[in-house]
């Protein structure tokens, strides 16, 4: 039966990884693998987390199934976490959590419900997005189109967003990135977000708000200011939420899909479809990472532990970012780049072209994706004026 399954490339990002290893550049940069790196280019466990495992090494009594939303402490701590302390949408009853693994699953579980229950529906991502969404959608049966983001000249193109938003058929799904945009890093001002809300409820649009990134761009509340402004202004919003990066936590997949609806009867209605849809997808999501969450967010002094090492985080990503266009200032290049110091999260669209960045590689053991898209994480005191000058002798 297998006779005509055929070999296919591998994920780019994970080839990348191999080849990096391999290389034996004592001066190689890794800037494309999507995840948190400190200043010796560790993944490091965050303080909080490790403290929270510890008790719950020392308490935990079972490892029963938590159930297809879940465990329901967890949703409890997410949703004013994510919809914001004393939210009118909590108040009324109108938001559900149903626990993923990590924020794909989220994605996932949102596309399938989309399908089954919603069915006819197509969907509109941003040009460039992540390209698991790509992956994600039509992989559920549900048909994919896209809307400008990023112009030639690797600036936001909010004019082109928002003339083709507002194409977009009555009652299609409109996948929205709240913060840290994936894979540009730009992301939309507050005024720009109230202007997507006008055309959204004008062509009566379902948004998906893909919300990974919670904390790394300008604070948690900061970084919710989207998410909290449609779930309170429509009557229906998904939000696909993730603790894999403020935690540290990716290995656990720990995520959640929050559902929106008009008021608490509907919310409940859409409730007890989404525990179908989890349970024909993989039944119960893991525990373990829901755990460390709870702990964490349950305890006022690790909370604020928590809250603090995420700070550090944050502010040492928006630092490498304008030490970054400083370090390419001797070589004329700082207002060409000056773009990354601007945008938000781990991720940067920097402009450099498929060839430059193929140089980089080549010529100086400096890995990225080959769209341009740097992890800044991988940016180091250290490795800035390596780079800097390896980017100016590819310009």
């Amino acid at each position: 039966m297998f006779e005509h399954i055929e070999r296919v490339p591998g994920d780019a990002i994970l080839g990348l990884i191999e080849a990096f290893k391999k290389d034996t550049n004592p001066q190689k940069v890794d800037l494309g693998v999507g995840v948190y790196k400190d200043a010796q280019g560790n993944t490091p466990v965050m303080r909080a987390v490790k403290e929270a495992e510890a008790l719950l090494l020392k308490n935990e009594t079972t490892k029963a199934y938590i159930g297809s939303h879940g465990d329901p402490r967890y949703g409890q701590a997410i949703l004013p976490m994510v919809l914001g302390e004393g939210s009118p949408v909590l108040e009324a009853g109108r938001a559900s959590a149903t626990q993923s693994p990590g924020g794909t699953g989220a994605l996932r579980l949102a596309a399938d419900f989309i399908k089954s229950r919603l069915p006819g529906k197509g969907i509109w991502v941003s040009d460039p997005t992540w390209p698991n969404h790509l992956g994600i959608f039509p992989a559920a049966g549900i048909e994919l189109h896209k809307y400008p983001y990023v112009d030639a000249e690797n600036r936001l193109d909010f004019d082109g967003m928002l003339a083709t938003i507002k194409t977009i058929p009555h009652g299609d799904v409109i996948l929205l990135h709240a913060c840290c945009h994936n894979p540009t890093g730009f992301d939309l001002s507050r005024e720009q977000w109230k202007q997507v809300l006008e055309v959204i409820q004008e062509r009566n649009l379902l948004p998906v708000i893909d919300f990974a990134y919670q904390g790394f761009g300008e604070g948690l509340d900061e970084d919710a200011y989207a998410v909290r402004l449609l779930a309170e202004s429509l009557d229906e919003v998904m939000i696909t939420s993730s603790c894999s990066k403020n935690f540290g936590i990716y290995n656990e997949r720990t995520g959640c899909l929050i559902v929106v609806a008009k008021d608490h009867e509907q919310m409940e209605n859409v409730r007890s479809q989404m525990a179908i849809v989890a349970r024909e997808n993989y039944s119960n999501p893991p525990a373990h990472g829901s755990s460390i969450v709870i702990e964490t967010l349950y305890s006022a002094e690790l909370a604020a532990v928590w809250r603090e090492e995420l700070t550090e985080m944050r502010d040492r990503i928006n630092t490498l970012r304008r030490d970054f266009v400083e370090a390419l200032k001797p070589y004329g290049l700082d207002q060409k780049y000056h773009c990354v110091a601007e945008q938000r999260g781990m991720f940067s669209y920097t402009g450099l072209t498929p060839d430059q960045v193929d140089r980089l590689r080549d010529e100086f053991g400096i890995y990225m994706v080959r769209s341009g898209r740097a992890n800044v994480a991988g940016f180091s005191q250290e490795n800035l004026p390596y780079l800097a000058k390896a980017i100016a002798a590819v310009n």
